[in-house]
């Protein structure tokens, strides 16, 4: 058994569409490959010593004959390509019955409630970049006060506020009012995203006090069985968001993917000594992925992969590194939204003997894996682990 469990959710990183993607108007995507190939190449040396270029072929990045980790990818089975299902998946817990979404923008009724409820008269409500829609209403906001409220081919309703001028725990406020009496029934959309900004008109930024409010996983994730064990389950970035706190021991909030990284590195370092980490790298797919800038995301990479390197120093014996990612978000592209895609999967511990791991029929088999090592008998209704495919030491235990 591996007294630790990194997992490590590269947000938006795919690697090649899914035999339905053309159903999700995603045919022939491929982030990380259209990425390399429109970049002249990805230079990712931690990340290819793993295994990376033998999963696929991507430009810069080979197949080493002898590889460090594990490698294979992972096919989605939920109905959806967007965050929260990609992370409820590979717990353990897959959406079949997809979220509601509102390409024309939100009907009536929910508008209705919306100004009744939290007061407040909406702006914007339609399908829109979060960037471009700030710029567009951001000073009739800021006139008004009435908050931009706008959505995307995700589940979301998603609040945008001035910071400064309307207040955080004003925004906040009426997410969770929204979240808790509006989005119901249903029009229970996955998440209420809390988007503040901060500026003058034609000079708005995004601030990293974001918040998602996620309804609860519909079924126990194996983050749920952990805690009820007594293991520590500590999330990184967007985690706590995304489960809605539940299943966590402890809950970090990062304003970057290096700054996520390196909080990884110091809760490594002194909070846990058995159970899971699982951090996601929102990054890759809120600044490059939807904003489609696949120099942004190249670069983005590359970051990560020298605070990768930093980061497998610090393993032990007693380790195991999983990285992975929850939906594509291809930014070459057509549009803003993420991608029907495949996933990387890269294992890494010391001593395991590199091969292989194939395509795997769901991101479930993430959770399979988690909850044979530190729970063997419990018995998740999806997945399968890949544990028994990992090499042992000499001494025969893992």
């Amino acid at each position: 058994m591996f007294h630790r469990i990194i997992l490590i959710v590269l947000d938006s990183v795919g690697i090649g569409a899914l035999p339905d993607a053309a159903d999700f108007g995603d045919e022939n995507v491929h982030t990380l490959g259209h990425i390399a190939r429109s970049q002249g190449g990805l230079i990712l040396p931690s990340l290819e010593s793993l295994g990376l270029g033998c999963i696929e072929s991507l430009c810069g990045v080979s197949c080493p004959l002898e590889p460090r980790g594990c490698y294979g990818k992972l096919a989605e089975i939920s109905r959806g390509k967007d965050t929260t299902s990609g992370h409820w998946e590979m717990a353990g817990c897959p959406v079949f019955i997809a979220f509601p979404v509102y390409p024309k923008g939100f009907p009536p009724d929910i508008v209705a409630a919306f100004e009744q409820l939290t007061g407040y008269k909406m702006l914007g409500n339609q399908v829109a970049s979060g960037t471009e829609i700030i710029a567009e209403f951001g000073e009739v906001h800021m006139r008004t006060g009435q908050p931009i409220v706008y959505t995307s081919a995700d589940s979301v309703l998603q609040i945008a506020a001035h910071e400064e001028t309307f207040g955080l725990d004003e925004l906040y406020r009426i997410c969770k009012i929204t979240r808790k009496e509006i989005c119901i029934g249903d029009h229970q959309v996955g998440r209420i995203i809390a988007r503040p900004f901060i500026g003058t008109p034609g000079n708005f930024v995004r601030t990293p006090n974001r918040h998602d409010y996620s309804i609860f996983p519909p079924a126990p994730t194996v983050l749920d069985l952990l805690k009820k064990q007594e293991f520590s389950v500590l999330g990184v970035g967007k985690i706590g968001d995304i489960f809605a706190q539940r299943g966590l021991t402890q809950s970090v909030s990062t304003q970057s993917n290096h700054d996520g990284m390196q909080r990884l590195s110091a809760l490594m370092k002194t909070e846990i000594q058995q159970g899971l980490i699982m951090a996601n790298l929102v990054e890759f797919d809120s600044q490059y992925g939807h904003r489609r800038n696949p120099a942004g995301y190249k670069a983005a990479l590359e970051e990560f992969d020298q605070d990768l390197a930093v980061l497998i120093r610090q393993l032990d014996s007693n380790d195991l590194l999983i990285i992975t990612a929850d939906h594509g978000c291809d930014p070459t592209a057509t549009g803003s939204d993420h991608t029907r895609e495949y996933v990387p999967l890269i294992v890494y511990a010391e001593g395991l003997e590199s091969h292989n791991l194939g395509v795997r029929s769901t991101f479930a088999d993430i959770g399979a894996t988690i909850a044979e090592n530190f729970l063997p008998e419990s018995d998740l209704p999806y997945g399968t682990s890949f544990l028994q495919q990992l090499v042992k030491d000499k001494s025969g235990n893992f």
